[in-house]
């Protein structure tokens, strides 16, 4: 008996809390963490990330997979007015900066990447805490998608709801995202080369008929 099957399946370990010292892998989704004020967090949750002008590694969204990290920010803050974002993000390409002075430290964009990793530990002058780091250049890779407060259970809930209704409500989030795997849209919508139906390189699953 012949078989005649076209098309894949995915079976892989949950990866997406990776330790703050593993390495990213490039075109992956990952859990990060991002500390702030309440104020800057709602502002967050409303409009999206406004990337820094510039900073250690140069101008975009500064993020860890470290959530001890995102808890020291913002660093001069009271406890009450700290909020961490729990992030969801499409790392893109990635390049790995891991001594002072590095020559792509703040040029990595220019050169192709879409986020700069500093892994923990790594003995750089300018992250003296030695926490893992990212920067990452597009903030439409970044999605909230829930809050931790540090000290404040009200708040925390209310910006939870805040988060809930902008979700619902926001009809650019919608449009940016992949209507196949419902990542963020910024990778290709392919026809399959066998039944030419539309499929996306996220897609856990597909089978031609």
């Amino acid at each position: 008996m012949s078989l005649d099957f076209h098309g894949w399946e995915i079976f892989q370990e949950d990866d997406v809390h990776l330790d703050a010292g593993q390495t990213p892998e490039t075109g992956r989704c990952y859990t990060m963490y991002h500390g702030t004020t309440v104020a800057i967090a709602r502002s967050i949750i409303t409009n999206g990330f406004k990337p820094s002008a510039d900073g250690m590694l140069g101008p975009g969204v500064y993020i860890s997979r470290d959530m001890k990290k995102a808890h020291r920010y913002p660093l001069k803050a009271a406890a009450k007015d700290k909020v961490v974002l729990i992030l969801n993000v499409d790392v893109g390409k990635v390049k790995k900066i891991d001594q002072d002075n590095h020559p792509m430290q703040k040029s990595w964009h220019s050169q192709g990447y879409d986020t700069a990793w500093v892994p923990p530990n790594c003995g750089m002058k300018s992250v003296p805490s030695g926490l893992e780091e990212d920067c990452v250049w597009d903030p439409l890779r970044i999605q909230v998608i829930d809050v931790q407060h540090a000290t404040d259970n009200s708040i925390q809930e209310d910006m939870r709801s805040l988060l809930k209704k902008t979700h619902q409500s926001s009809p650019g989030q919608s449009t940016r995202k992949c209507p196949l795997c419902r990542k963020n849209l910024n990778h290709q919508i392919l026809p399959c080369w066998k039944c030419h139906k539309s499929i996306c390189p996220y897609l856990s699953k597909h089978v031609c008929k």
